[in-house]
């Protein structure tokens, strides 16, 4: 076993100030241990006492670590500087000899390094860590080439997410294209181009409110909750045993593979998607809608495409905001009541774009699920870290 050290032993503070505010945009450091922008409303501020961060060198938020959980840390690995909170802690490795960057931002990337900080914040009442506190902390340091060979089996399997990530994206922007070039881009509502009328959106699709019952037996569940979707982008279900976990209220809505998903609940966070992949004993939460098109002239895919449309969630959420819910909400009869463009004849043209769309949205969850195999490959080399 590879003996732990002090982290206090490998790095030490920097307190480098934005003095002639050569940086003007301060960074913050999202849950995900990234820089991003800041959100802080900075006007009017003296930018000048922010603490300036140049590669390679560290920042972290000490001040809430009991109430999150976690650290919010990130390393800086571009070339140009940035500016961070004069709160925040910067540092910089030391014994550049002994200990990789890369390597410690692994090891602040575990779960378990998270876990253990939060025991170091007992005696704040503001759940903050002191800097000592932090920098008596221990991590194993294997030799550089084992480091090495670590921090490149990582980053391998980073650079395929990005890449995956960069191709749903640009899936994304082609099915949006080829949507709007048949139902937006010259479209006008109150002259609509002949072959085309004012319908309803619950006109081509319905509202499925198939509950799980005590006929089902069901022994296993696979859950999802109407917050563990965005955008299309799904996280792992919920594994849940029937008599043995405890089972969410809401956990009854029974779905079919394609079937689109559609929170009532706030629907500008867009908690919405397709289900795709074998369909098993998966139930979603029934602050879902889940919608089913009804005509086999028209997919599924592109029903939420005309559904995700930015115009029909701005309709959506002022509907919401108009609830006299405890959270802004629809009912899937809003949905259905939407007013669309249709076209009065489904023809070649049209079913060719169902295909396209539909062959678009297998080839996003594909890589999806990819994104999934590889961030759980990810987790499992960094939890080896911790028997090295």
């Amino acid at each position: 076993m590879t003996p732990y050290h002090c982290l206090g032993d490998y790095i030490r503070e920097v307190n480098v100030r934005n003095r002639d505010l050569k940086v003007t945009k301060p960074m913050g450091i999202n849950i995900d241990k990234h820089f991003m922008p800041s959100v802080a409303n900075v006007i009017g501020t003296d930018l000048s006492n922010y603490k300036m961060v140049h590669k390679k060198q560290f920042a972290c938020n000490l001040m809430h670590v009991g109430r999150d959980e976690k650290i919010p840390m990130a390393m800086m690995t571009e070339d140009e500087t940035i500016i961070v909170s004069p709160a925040y802690f910067v540092f910089e490795i030391i014994k550049t000899d002994m200990l990789l960057p890369e390597y410690l931002m692994m090891w602040f990337s575990r779960p378990e390094f998270d876990r253990n900080a939060w025991f170091y914040t007992d005696a704040d009442v503001r759940g903050g860590m002191d800097k000592k506190a932090f920098m008596d902390m221990r991590l194993p340091v294997p030799t550089l080439s084992r480091q090495r060979e670590l921090v490149a089996e990582y980053e391998t399997l980073t650079r395929r997410i990005r890449l995956n990530e960069q191709m749903i994206a640009k899936l994304e922007e082609t099915a949006q294209a080829l949507y709007r070039k048949m139902f937006v881009e010259g479209i006008d509502k109150e002259k609509l181009p002949e072959g085309w009328r004012m319908g309803k959106f619950g006109e081509v699709c319905g509202i499925n409110t198939d509950n799980i019952s005590s006929k089902d037996k069901f022994k296993e569940i696979d859950y999802l909750d109407s917050s563990s979707v965005t955008n299309n982008k799904f996280d792992a279900y919920q594994h849940l045993i029937i008599g043995k976990d405890e089972i969410p209220s809401r956990a009854k809505r029974k779905v079919k593979t394609n079937d689109i998903v559609y929170s009532t609940v706030r629907p500008n966070l867009k908690h919405y998607g397709i289900i795709k992949g074998n369909v098993g004993n998966v139930v979603v939460s029934t602050a879902f809608a889940v919608i089913r098109s009804n005509t086999p002239e028209i997919s599924n895919e592109l029903l939420y495409m005309i559904l995700t449309d930015d115009s029909f969630t701005e309709i959506l959420q002022g509907i919401a905001e108009m609830s006299k819910a405890t959270y802004p909400s629809i009912t899937p009869e809003n949905i259905m009541e939407l007013k669309v463009a249709l076209p009065k004849r489904m023809d070649n043209v049209f079913s060719e774009l169902n295909q396209q769309v539909k062959q678009i949205f297998e080839n996003i969850a594909i890589r999806h699920k990819e994104n999934s195999n590889l961030t759980e490959l990810q987790s499992l080399l960094l939890a080896k870290m911790g028997d090295l």
